[in-house]
């Protein structure tokens, strides 16, 4: 009866990452001397949730970014939460919402696999991670 209930809370678990698809996530490479960077990606959620919280062991701080112009100023500044309306593709890209990487460990070079987790939360309050591979881009990739 145990293994029951490890496996339907594994299938509950599942399916609440189920809930939201990520296509194309990609993190831009850095410099040597860079200590930030950001990741991208497009997001679609089958229920109304909001994305309160991104991590990554690659990086000492993680947060969701907004750029935007204000008084013909482009600014970026961190986000509570991002929307993700149901069934409402949400675009993660350069000069827009996206991810912000600080405080990098290291380099990260073209090529490799960076590894991110949003938590997202329901209308219900309940949280569940999205756990995303992100490979890194050389320069303006992706644009």
């Amino acid at each position: 009866m145990r293994h029951f209930f490890v496996a339907a809370a594994l299938l509950v678990s599942f399916a609440a990452q189920a809930q939201v698809k990520v296509d194309d996530p990609w993190v831009r490479a850095t410099v040597a001397p860079q200590k930030a960077t950001g990741a991208f990606m497009q997001l679609t959620s089958a229920k109304a949730v909001k994305v309160v919280a991104a991590a990554s062991p690659v990086a000492g701080m993680v947060e969701i970014h907004e750029m935007k112009m204000d008084d013909g100023v482009m600014k970026m500044r961190a986000v509570d939460a991002l929307p993700l309306p149901a069934g409402q593709a949400v675009a993660l890209k350069p000069g827009s919402y996206h991810v912000m990487l600080m405080g990098l460990k290291a380099p990260i070079k073209a090529g490799e696999i960076v590894p991110l987790t949003l938590t997202v939360e329901g209308e219900d309050g309940k949280r569940t991670a999205v756990e995303i591979k992100a490979e890194a881009r050389a320069g303006t990739a992706g644009h």
